[in-house]
């Protein structure tokens, strides 16, 4: 029992779930040839509507956006702040705080955090795996499954 009890608590973890996530995100940049294609193509579909709640525009925006963050939890935030000030000439944008929260505050901070992340890591995962299909489909090889 406890063994079924730790594996649906390791399905869950935040590893796991960034590896899902990173793991959609390369297979999206496999799948996705030509990315060029998926400019001006709407994320306007029924099935999308849940994944597509944060972000307006078109699939080569969320191309780019998913590739992005998966380039940040790769690296690292600060590292891609660095690469980012270096590209556009800019500090970074997030700035570490003198605010320092109470050590009880600590723990319930980091359970707020890490229950946000990984629902966005969840979602970001879906958005991923709903634009390689449907780059799929738009190429038409849109049988080919995950």
């Amino acid at each position: 029992m406890m063994q079924i009890c730790d594996s649906y608590n390791q399905k869950n973890s935040l590893f796991n779930a960034t590896n899902r996530f990173i793991g959609a995100v390369n297979n999206m940049d496999q799948t996705v040839m030509v990315p060029s294609l998926l400019r001006d193509v709407p994320l306007d579909q029924e099935e999308e509507k849940e994944v597509n709640t944060f972000q307006d525009g078109d699939m080569y925006g969320s191309y780019v956006l998913l590739k992005s963050i998966r380039n940040d939890i790769e690296w690292g935030v600060l590292q891609a702040d660095e690469r980012r000030k270096d590209k556009h000439g800019v500090t970074p944008s997030l700035e570490m705080s003198c605010i320092e929260p109470n050590d009880e505050d600590l723990e319930k901070l980091f359970h707020f955090h890490l229950t946000g992340l990984h629902t966005v890591l969840s979602k970001l995962t879906r958005k991923a795996n709903t634009l390689t299909n449907r780059y799929k489909k738009e190429i038409g090889i849109g049988g080919c499954g995950n």
